[in-house]
């Protein structure tokens, strides 16, 4: 309702709100003073007796007593429907305030279905003027939209954590192998997968685990590089999708399926460091993998390389292993005959017992003091160990089992290299042979050790060369445990490194705990909140002077991580005064909560000042904005300068043009001319398309347009052969030094409806002609218009074909935007041979009919998912 009819209603409410019948009545009452007035006044001047005779005597006489008479009752009246009138008004104001409550409780519903995440919900809208309901809708797209984002991420990163955890737990690539291919089809929903690894021995892919597989003859099958889908995925090492399943396809069988082969298939392969370590393939009975499937695949595929990578050279490592067991089981045996010897050595010495009595005293002299040595060496903080000359161990002190984890005797068996790292073992190698051809310099090295219950620890050798030492005749070497020392010289690194990148960011970086106090501040907090570091460390936020919009923040931000522990990123407009000017500066602030044994201790508060990029953010709009008013411009012009079908039809009326640019500018135009009894039509499909195939298309048109003007009996295949070399010629193609290759396909065709004749010539671009419902392809020439001519290939002209006219021909030519356009259910091309089809199968239709068929399958066709590839031209003519 108009505002006036508002305000009239307020201001009656409020008069007639007083208002009763009693007040009705008692005006009434009042207006009878006027016709009782009138009577008396009458009878006295008349003199008329005073009587009814009288009263209706006077009456008759003075009719103006009749409308006096009838006054009270108009007033009456009048003060009634006043009253009627205002009871509606209030009715119908009432009735507009229910019609606004009802609209704002459904926007209210609406609104938090949106805010419980119910974004399937909807909204009826009371017409093109309610603001809010479409705001409120455009709320909930985006809300869903990143939603469904959200989800997306979440489930891939859920994804690799199910196979992460499974990498961890196994470490036999059988195990590993099946564990990994079932949890990946059971996450992805997918119905069949195998997994194949590469044997680089061999240079084959063999199948070590499948799924859904039901033919024994589909399993331990193998694949050399480059043969069928698996080996070309290796070959290629880029995945392959395919819709189109081989004949020869495995099939899936099931209880409720029967046999059904796949409708698609997606094979990854698995590489790391540019080396292929094995192939994934996956099977569904759908007509298409998700995106989001393809993406988290080739997400993983890296993860799984770099596992079963590690996990093959683990194996070699075992490999190595047992064979260095069993020639230290062969060394074993040989160890066993000495001991054979040595007992009937010791035959034959307990005979000579007696006469090595004196030395008994000395014999337990000297194993007192092994024993004391031995506890020495056992409780030591340091391994010693000795080397022959041939590098070979010889000595390991007990000390060795305490420190790590092995006994003397393993040591001597190989741990002493076996735990180590590839470049921890070359390092002592090294040291030895240095040593050994060095012998007056001590080497220390440092290096890491994994001990017997797998931890990892830093050991720090002393090595020195003794074998000159009759006593000893070896290299000593001296080993202790430095990882505590390794671990607090990293720490101390770690926070000397800190420390200097945030003394020196020029970003501000504060520290703060829950109750809002501050433990750290960078120097560029002065530039910010006019304090100096020293000034606000362990201070309270409301305690200082400081800008109001951080105290807001800070308070606000302690209050959402306790609420909601998580990273947040806020923007703040912060006034900064620069002399006697006061300048706004946008800040970028992110706050990460740090935790303390799961217990939120402080908050770490990053600012970066984002003022110049949001300028120039700004900028680049603003020049976007001037290109597309350009690019737009250009579309004017190139609309102005080329023919549409209105023109076309004024000299051929059964004709159309089905034009649609990918672009705003299009490489694609319809070209015509009319010269005597001449009629010229030709589509023109440049190289490229939007900007760089619009300015090509401009010097087609032009070219086109002086060739035909210039001289009439010029045949098709002759004006063919004019344009290409004016193009040519134009881009400054037949220079030496040319690189532009660019030019265009045509259609061309030269209609004399007086002679009946049609002349057409080709630059890779058909005729399709259609005569008592026969189709003839006439085709044209294996070159393009313009490009850099071949120096030794001589050119040959552009055939010209002559078709005889007769009432009812039908003619179709077309750009290849629409036969290369990729659609349909099946993502095909739409194909000459699908133009053909619908041709022949309505060879019935008029040409508007052919034109109104064309634009809809070819909307159907490219649907709402896919993306128009090129520019799609195609002309009809009847005759």
């Amino acid at each position: 309702m108009k505002l006036y009819r508002l305000i009239n209603i307020e201001k009656l409410k409020k008069y007639f709100r007083q208002i009763t019948w009693q007040d009705a009545v008692v005006a009434f009452g009042f207006s009878l003073i006027i016709p009782v007035s009138g009577w008396i006044l009458d009878f006295i001047v008349s003199g008329l007796p005073l009587s009814i005779k009288g009263f209706v005597r006077l009456h008759n006489e003075n009719p103006l007593h009749y409308y006096l008479d009838i006054f009270p009752f108009v007033v009456l009246i009048v003060f009634i429907g006043y009253k009627n009138w205002y009871q509606d008004e209030k009715h119908e104001y009432e009735d507009l305030l229910k019609e606004k409550d009802y609209k704002i409780n459904k926007h209210a519903v609406f609104a938090q279905r949106i805010g419980e995440g119910d974004y399937s919900t909807d909204i009826e809208l009371f017409g093109d003027d309610d603001v809010l309901g479409k705001a409120l809708i455009l709320m909930r797209d985006n809300l869903r939209a990143n939603h469904q984002k959200e989800s997306e991420q979440s489930w891939i990163a859920e994804g690799k954590e199910i196979i992460s955890n499974i990498l961890r737990m196994y470490n036999k690539i059988d195990e590993l192998s099946y564990e990994v291919l079932v949890n990946l089809i059971k996450h992805i929903k997918l119905i069949q997968g195998a997994l194949y690894f590469y044997d680089e021995d061999s240079q084959v892919l063999k199948n070590v685990a499948t799924y859904a597989y039901n033919r024994r003859k589909y399993i331990n099958q193998e694949f050399a590089i480059g043969k069928g889908l698996i080996g070309q995925c290796a070959y290629e090492m880029d995945y392959i999708y395919r819709v189109e399943i081989p004949d020869d396809y495995i099939t899936i069988t099931s209880g409720i399926l029967g046999d059904r082969k796949p409708r698609s298939i997606l094979i990854v392969p698995l590489v790391t460091d540019d080396k292929l370590q094995g192939v994934l393939e996956f099977a569904s009975l759908d007509v298409e993998i998700p995106e989001l499937t393809k993406k988290y695949l080739l997400e993983l595929g890296e993860i799984i390389a770099r596992t079963i990578f590690n996990l093959r050279v683990n194996q070699r490592t075992e490999k190595l292993l047992t064979e260095s067991q069993e020639m230290t089981r062969v060394l074993q045996e040989n160890e066993e005959e000495l001991r054979q010897n040595a007992e009937e050595m010791r035959a034959t010495q307990e005979e000579l017992e007696h006469s090595n009595e004196q030395l008994e005293s000395q014999i337990k002299a000297v194993e007192n003091a092994q024993k004391r040595l031995h506890s020495l060496l056992e409780n030591a903080s340091e391994i010693i160990t000795i080397y022959d000359k041939d590098l070979r161990m010889t000595y390991v002190s007990p000390s060795v089992s305490k420190i790590l984890g092995f006994t003397p005797d393993e040591m001597m068996r190989g741990k002493d290299l076996e735990r180590l790292t590839r470049k921890g073992e070359m390092e002592f190698k090294k040291m030895l042979e240095t040593l050994v051809e060095d012998p007056e310099t001590p080497i220390t090295i440092q290096y890491t050790y994994i001990k017997n219950d797998g931890k990892k620890i830093f050991l720090e050798t002393t090595g020195r060369n003794l074998l000159h030492d009759q006593a000893l005749k070896g290299v000593i070497l001296n080993s202790q445990d430095i990882t505590a020392r390794k671990k607090a010289e990293k720490e101390e690194r770690m926070r000397s490194r800190m420390q200097s990148l945030s003394e020196n960011s020029l970003d501000m970086i504060i520290r703060i705990n829950t109750i809002g106090q501050f433990f750290y501040a960078n120097p560029v907090v002065e530039d910010y909140l006019g304090l100096k570091p020293i000034e606000i460390m362990n201070k309270r936020n409301r305690e200082l002077e400081i800008p109001e919009v951080f105290q807001n923040y800070f308070d606000e931000i302690i209050d959402k991580i306790k609420a909601t522990p998580g990273k947040m990123n806020s923007q703040l407009s912060i006034p900064i005064k620069m002399g006697e000017k006061v300048i706004e500066r946008i800040m970028s602030v992110d706050a990460i909560p740090e935790f303390n044994e799961n217990e939120l201790e402080t908050i770490l508060i990053v600012g970066h000042d984002i003022t110049e990029a949001k300028r120039i953010e700004i900028e680049i709009q603003e020049k976007n904005r001037k290109i597309e008013d350009s690019i737009n411009y250009a579309q004017r012009i190139q609309s102005a300068i080329l023919p549409n079908s209105a023109m076309l039809k004024e000299v051929l009326p059964k004709s159309f043009i089905f034009y649609k640019p990918r672009d705003v500018v299009s490489g694609d135009f319809p070209w015509f001319f009319k010269k005597e009894h001449s009629i010229y039509v030709a589509v023109v499909d440049c190289t490229g398309h939007g900007v760089p195939g619009a300015l090509l298309s401009f010097v087609g048109y032009f070219t086109l347009s002086n060739v035909v003007d210039h001289d009439e009996e010029l045949t098709a295949g002759k004006i063919m052969d004019k344009v290409h070399y004016n193009v040519r010629n134009t881009l400054n193609q037949d220079r030496p030094d040319a690189t532009a290759r660019d030019g265009m396909d045509i259609a061309f065709c030269k209609i004399d409806l007086k002679k009946k004749e049609l002349q057409y010539a080709g630059a890779h671009r058909p005729l399709m002609f259609v005569r008592d419902g026969e189709l003839q392809e006439y085709k044209g020439n294996r070159k393009a218009i313009g490009g850099i001519p071949h120096p030794k290939k001589p050119e040959q002209p552009f055939v010209n074909h002559v078709i005889s006219l007769k009432e009812g021909d039908k003619f179709f030519f077309y750009s290849d935007g629409l036969s290369d356009q990729v659609g349909g259910n099946e993502g095909k091309k739409y194909s000459s041979a699908r133009v053909k089809d619908i041709i022949l199968s309505h060879k019935d239709f008029s040409m508007s009919q052919f034109n109104n068929f064309f634009v809809k399958d070819f909307k159907e066709w490219v649907g709402n998912d896919v993306k128009q590839v090129d520019d799609v031209l195609l002309i009809g003519i009847e005759i």
